[in-house]
C-alpha cells in the first residue's frame, strides 16, 4: 500500500522525515525519488537530524555517500545523481553500505538501479503552492515503518 502525506514548508518536510528516523533500523534503506529541487535533500537531512546527526550536512552529490554516527547508529547518505552508469555504484563498492549494519538513504537509487529489501520508497513531488510537497511513501519490508505516527501529514492511502 501507498500513503500520500503532505508537507507545507521546508520546516514541515523536515519534521516529516525526523519524525520518519525512529522508525528506521540497520539494513534499511529509504529510497528518495522526485524531480531535481523537489525536496530529496531536505527528507534526507530531516532523517539525518531525526537520527542525532548535528553539524553541516553537504551534500554527497561529487562523493556519492557522506557516512554519518549517530549516537550508535550509523546513517549512510548517497546521492547518486552523477552517475552515469549503474556499474560505477557497483565498482566503487558502494553497494556494501546498503542493507548493511547502518540507515541508508539513497537519492537518486534509479541511476544504480536499485531496488533493495527491507527500504522505504518514497516519491516527492511538488504540490499546489511553492513550498507544498506532497511525498507518497510505499513499504516494502521496513518493520518499524507505522504511517500512524505521520498522520499529521496524512493526506490518502492508496490500494497495493
Amino acid at each position: 500500500m501507498v500513503r500520500e502525506f503532505r508537507t507545507t514548508s521546508e520546516a514541515d518536510t523536515l519534521a516529516f522525515a525526523a519524525r520518519l528516523a525512529p522508525m528506521l533500523a540497520a539494513g534499511d534503506a529509504v529510497l528518495l525519488h522526485g524531480d531535481l529541487g523537489a525536496g530529496k535533500s531536505v527528507l534526507a537531512r530531516g532523517i539525518a537530524r531525526g537520527m542525532g546527526v548535528t553539524g553541516p550536512m553537504p551534500s554527497p552529490t561529487f562523493t556519492l555517500l557522506i557516512p554519518y554516527a549517530c549516537g550508535g547508529r550509523k546513517l549512510y547518505h548517497f546521492d547518486l545523481y552523477r552517475l552515469s552508469d549503474p556499474d560505477e555504484y557497483y565498482a566503487a563498492g558502494l553497494d556494501e553500505f546498503v542493507g548493511g549494519d547502518g540507515v541508508a538513504v539513497v537519492e537518486w537509487p534509479e541511476m544504480a538501479e536499485l531496488d533493495p529489501e527491507p527500504a522505504l520508497d518514497v516519491h516527492i513531488r511538488r504540490g499546489e503552492g511553492d513550498d507544498e510537497r506532497r511525498i507518497a511513501v510505499e513499504n516494502r519490508g521496513v518493520a518499524g515503518y507505522a504511517p500512524a505516527a505521520l498522520s499529521d501529514w496524512s493526506v490518502t492511502d492508496h490500494g497495493e
